[in-house]
This record gives C-alpha cells, structure tokens and sequence, in this order.
C-alpha cells in the first residue's frame, strides 16, 4: 500500500484501481465507478467523520466498498447488518478477501445476539436434573454436553443436529433475562464474556441491526454494554433501522414471559435444601397463585381481541381486565416477598426478584397506558399473547443513541431515497446533517428485465381479486415455467391465492409457513420450476441467482394497513403536526418496499426476468407514477405475449421513450 502521508480516501482510490490489489487478487474484479464513489466517501467518513447517507444500487459492491476503507482506517469499526446472511457473507467471505488482498493485518469479531450462545450456568443445572426429562430431551442434552467441552464459540450454529424448534434451547441460551452477569461462578468461561472479550481486542466487530438496538438500548437505561465502544459505524440495510429501533425500545410482557419465570423459579424450588422448608412451602404458593392470576389475567386479554391479532388499547378499553390485572399485580409482588424470605440469598435469587420488579414494573406502564410518546396494543400469535408499548417517532431515539453516538457514521441501502430525496429516511431516522451519494445500480435493468403490468385486474378491495391473481399467475407461469417468487402484502391473499393456484400449478407449489424459511429457501433452489409464495420476509434479505428465479410477482402496492396500531399512531401525529399521513409516510413506506421485493430479482449481470405488479393502481391512480418514477428503467409491457417473447429471444431490444414512460420497441 501507498505511504502513511496519504489520505486514506487516496489509499482506497489505489484498491479498486483498474490494477490494483483487489484486481489482482480477484479473478472476476470488474471496476466499478460507483464502487469506488462510494469508497472514496466512506473514507472521507472515517477521516473527517460526520454522517454519509449512500443509497447504492444492486451491482455496485456496497460490502467492499465501506469494507476497505474500514480495516485500512486503523480505528476500530463496527459493522451492522440487517441479515444474518449478510453477516456471514462479510465474516467467511469478504472479510477474507481482503485480508488476501491488502497489506494490512487486521482482526475481527463476528457476534450475535445472546439467544444464540450456550449458558453454561444454566445448562449445568439442566442437565444436572434431566433424569426427570422426557427421553427426546435427555439425548438433546447429552449432544449439547458433547458439543459444549469442544466448542470455542458456543454458538448454536454449530449444533448442525439440533432442530431449530426445539425447545430446551430457550431453557440454556445466555438470554438477558436470565444472566446473573460478573456475580455467576461460570462468569470466565462464558461464552458471551469471551466473545466480548474478543470483540474488545478486534479492529471489526460484525454485529445485526437487533444486536445494535439491544446494545443501544441497554446503555440508555445504564446497565452496561453488550458491543464494545468504537467511534465508527456502518450500518447496511439501513431502511430496516427504524423498524428494529421501534421494537427494541418497546415494552412487552407476554403469556411466554410469565411462563419462562414461573419454570425458573420452580427450578430454583427444586435447588432449595430441606431444611428451607418453611420459606419453600411459602414461596410454592405464592408462585401457584401467580401461576393461576396470570393465566385469568391473560385469558382476560384475549376477550378484548375481538377483530384483528393487533388491536390497539387505551385506558377505556382496558377497563374490563382492571380487576385481573389489579390481582396479579400484587400477587407478584407477595411472589417477591415471599422469595425475599429465603435465608440464603444467592445471585440466582437476586436474579429472579429483579425480574419479578421489571415485570411488575413494566406491567404498571403498560395498563396505564397513558404516555403520549408510545402507541399501546394488544397482539394474539398462536399460543402467545403480547401486551405491547411502542414509541411513536424513533427519530429522537435514533438520533440520540446513534447518530450521536459516533464519530462517523455510514447507513447504506439499496432503497433509501424517495423521488431521488433522502428526506424520508431522514425525517424518519433524526438525521439533521448528513453528506449523500446516491448511485444507481450497476446492472443493465434494460436488458436484463421487463416490468409487466397485466390490463383488466379488478381493484385489490375487490372479492375477485385473489382469484383474478391465481388466474393470471397461470398464463405468466405458463411462460416463466415456473422458477416464481410470489410476494403477497398479506398471508389472507397469499392463502386465497393458494386454494386457487394448488389444482391448477403444474410446477411445484412451496408455501411460506409450510417450513422454515432456509428450508424454504434451499428447496427453492434445489427444485427445477419451483414457485414460492410467500409474505414480508422474502421481500427483502434473500439472494437467488441465476435462472432458478426468472419472475417476481407482487400481487399488490405494499402500502402499510392503516389498522395496524404503530402506523395508526405515527399517521395520528403526522397529521397532528399539519402533514399529509399518506404522501408524507404511507406513500414513500410503500415505495421502498415495492423496490425491495423487487429487487429479489437481478442479482447479477448474467440475470435475466420478469417483474410483474398485479395492482392496477399502479396505472389508474395519481400516486401510481411516482412508484414507477422509483422503479428500476425496467421496459413496461402489458402484453404477455411480450413477456413470451423476452424468454424466447435473448436478442430482443429495448429502450426508453422521450415522454417519461417505458416500452418495447
């Protein structure tokens, strides 16, 4: 590398030179003038420090880019993502190149979020009473017991053996909740002090947006720190960050919550010598008259569900469950009491009266209900029912535990801008100065796409229109041979959707829901002409190169649904403050969702597709030109036999007309 005097912006321009180090170490190095835009403006970041906004089209190599200049930075950078797939890809593969690459030596530190690490406290226990559990779990914890005298990490990850649901894990994870922190007799040789022990002592720390918002929100409340202190930050996915700030600085106390601490606290019972009989038998009932006021006062939750799985509550409509909640609440705290009254007290013990005064606690605040900053509601899932507080705007939040926070920071994204503004992610984000660079995506979406809005599609609030869409996935399908990704707004279209395609398909119909999503994904992949329906999480965060996906479909405009409680909240307050709900948030939301399930599919310069949006909005309706302002210079066809004819004729032109619009020529 050039001398020390330079720049590091210079340094970065020499890495991505037509000859330099990344072309000779990269066989398939193609240079990139965005690449190295965004480079050069990562550097000046980490040099000169302040906030850069890039928004960087599919193609241009965004990884590298904020990448190189991080580890030639000789400060300490943490990386978020918003995937883990994305953490992988930069830990085994970027990373690594790079390190072949440069001359420069560098360390880094790969971590996640706690529920991925073994607790060996806790797994002592278990495993030390598993005489009393049912034979598939005993040979779980005998493979983990294996695992554990040989793994390094700790991380689950490595258990290739154990399924993803199985239950016992919750029981052993190093979860918050359940950590007795410097005070536990395994403090050394736990795996989260060691991982960050390592991350401490590494120049990149690779972390997801979750990890960083759990960071973030535990040194707010001052108990700590979970990543180690660095002044830069790149944070990738960033159009991911206000939904995952939101949840991380929300309150919840749920049926699974209160069942978790009941089992703790009954394994604590079991702990207990004989000779604590008195302050046992004491705290037994406390705990059983916890157990069964929980159950009544959850019970009691569902009955106020009588229309969506989340309904948003107020004081008023709490009303019904005041005596139930009135109840429980104070049976924890005789449960507290009575736990105080054991006369050995022990970390394990203080532990679970702390947890018992949050839960009181948070219990409290969310049944007044009464802080304007956050929007509170009730969500049934399955077998789980969530009391939930979320804060209304995170801009406020973001900014100060964030933006604030750092020397220099980079959000990038594929989708951050909005008519070509960033004054969305902005407003959104609390980002009040900041350098930009927008660069467009490297492919050639002329060439390689057409955008297909099909005519005579009936209004999406129409009853026939789930039908209309299974009738025209058949005649596109017919043409794509399957190789589909379906993307649905709801799981009610996608199911509707479902019933009427499955007699008429003849490529290989998988469902979202019907197993996990890597299952789902692998099996896509792995099957000739499949079709993949599914919802929100393969709108984003997933990669299918090639000709196994040769068609997106997106059955409707991805607007947020007005009765969900955290948007009916931050419309309410755009409108209080004299804006437009739906031109200043519904709208653009809904633009960069459509780009990103969209964007699923080119992935690469020899990638070849479909797009297909089945809303005719996009077409009848005043906001449907500024989605389509937005799009990617995808020729526009309504006529399938068109889209027959891209699939046939590879050597088929396209071009772009004066007025603004798109077709084929």
């Amino acid at each position: 590398m050039d001398s020390e005097s330079n720049t590091l912006a210079e340094r970065i321009a020499t890495v991505f030179a037509d000859d330099g180090p990344l072309a000779d170490t990269l066989p398939a190095f193609e240079p990139r003038l965005g690449q190295r835009q965004m480079a050069t403006s990562v550097a000046d970041v980490f040099e000169s420090g302040g906030v850069l906004l890039a928004q960087a089209g599919t193609g241009t190599g965004k990884t590298l880019a904020y990448l190189a200049p991080a580890v030639l930075s000789s400060q300490r950078v943490l990386i978020s993502t918003g995937t883990k797939n994305l953490q992988d890809q930069i830990y085994y593969k970027d990373l690594p190149t790079l390190r072949d690459a440069l001359d420069t030596p560098f360390t880094a530190t790969y971590m996640k979020g706690r529920a991925n690490y073994l607790c060996l406290h806790r797994f002592s226990d278990i495993h030390d009473s598993s005489e009393s559990r049912p034979p598939v779990e005993r040979s779980y914890l005998e493979i983990i017991d294996q695992w554990a005298g040989q793994t390094d990490t700790g991380d689950r990850s490595e258990l290739e053996e154990l399924p993803d649901d199985v239950s016992i894990w919750n029981e052993i994870s190093a979860t918050s909740e359940n950590c007795i922190g410097s005070d536990c007799p395994d403090y050394d040789q736990c795996f989260i002090t060691r991982m960050r022990q390592r991350a401490s002592e590494s120049d990149i720390v690779i972390v997801n947006h979750h990890l960083l918002c759990a960071d973030a929100a535990v040194r707010k409340s001052a108990y700590g720190e979970v990543i180690p202190s660095c002044n830069y930050i790149v944070i990738d996915e960033a159009h991911q960050l206000e939904d995952v700030t939101t949840q991380y600085f929300g309150i919840v106390v749920s049926n699974f919550r209160l069942e978790t601490l009941i089992q703790d606290i009954n394994r604590f019972l079991v702990s207990l010598p004989d000779n604590n009989f008195q302050a046992k038998h004491e705290t037994q009932t406390a705990l059983n008259e916890t157990k069964d006021l929980a159950k009544e006062f959850f019970s009691s939750l569902i009955l106020l569900n009588t229309t969506t799985n989340r309904s948003r509550i107020t004081t008023n409509t709490l009303a019904p469950v005041d005596e139930s909640a009135r109840q429980f609440i104070t049976s924890l705290g005789r449960l507290h009491a009575a736990l105080k009254q054991v006369p050995e007290q022990s970390e394990d013990l203080a532990d679970l009266t702390h947890r018992i005064d949050d839960l009181h606690d948070q219990l409290d605040f969310l049944l007044n209900a009464s802080d304007p900053d956050y929007v509170y509601f009730l969500e049934i899932r399955g077998n789980g029912v969530f009391l939930r507080a979320s804060p209304i705007d995170v801009s406020s939040i973001v900014n100060e535990v964030l933006i604030q926070r750092y020397e220099g920071i980079v959000l990038t994204s594929a989708t951050l801008t909005v008519d070509e503004s960033f004054d969305y992610v902005r407003g959104r984000l609390g980002i009040t100065n900041s350098f930009e660079i927008n660069l467009p995506s490297e492919f050639d979406f002329r060439q390689q796409s057409v955008l297909y809005l099909p005519t005579q599609m009936p209004d999406p609030r129409n009853k026939q229109f789930p039908l209309s869409v299974a009738d025209e996935l058949i005649r596109l399908l017919a043409v794509t041979k399957g190789r589909a990704f379906v993307l649905f707004t709801s799981y009610a279209n996608l199911y509707a959707v479902q019933n009427h395609l499955s007699a008429k398909c003849p490529y290989p119909l998988l469902t979202q829901g019907s197993a996990p999503r890597t299952a789902l994904l692998r099996e896509f992949r792995n099957t000739p002409n499949a079709v993949l329906l599914a919802t929100s999480s393969f709108w984003q965060g997933v990669d299918v190169v090639g000709e196994t996906l040769s068609c997106v479909v997106i059955d409707k405009l991805p607007f947020s649904s007005p009765r969900d409680p955290i948007i009916a909240a931050r419309m309410e307050a755009i409108e209080t403050q004299g804006g437009n709900p739906f031109i200043d948030y519904q709208l653009p939301l809904a633009i960069l969702t459509l780009l990103q399930g969209l964007g699923r599919l080119i992935r690469h310069r020899q990638d070849r597709g479909i797009l297909a949006l089945l809303d005719p909005r996009i077409k009848t309706k005043p906001y449907g030109r500024r989605f389509l302002a937005s799009l990617p210079p995808s020729p526009i066809t309504h006529d399938l036999e068109v889209v027959k004819a891209f699939f046939d004729n590879d050597d088929k032109q396209f071009a772009p007309i004066t007025d603004g619009s798109r077709r084929l020529r």
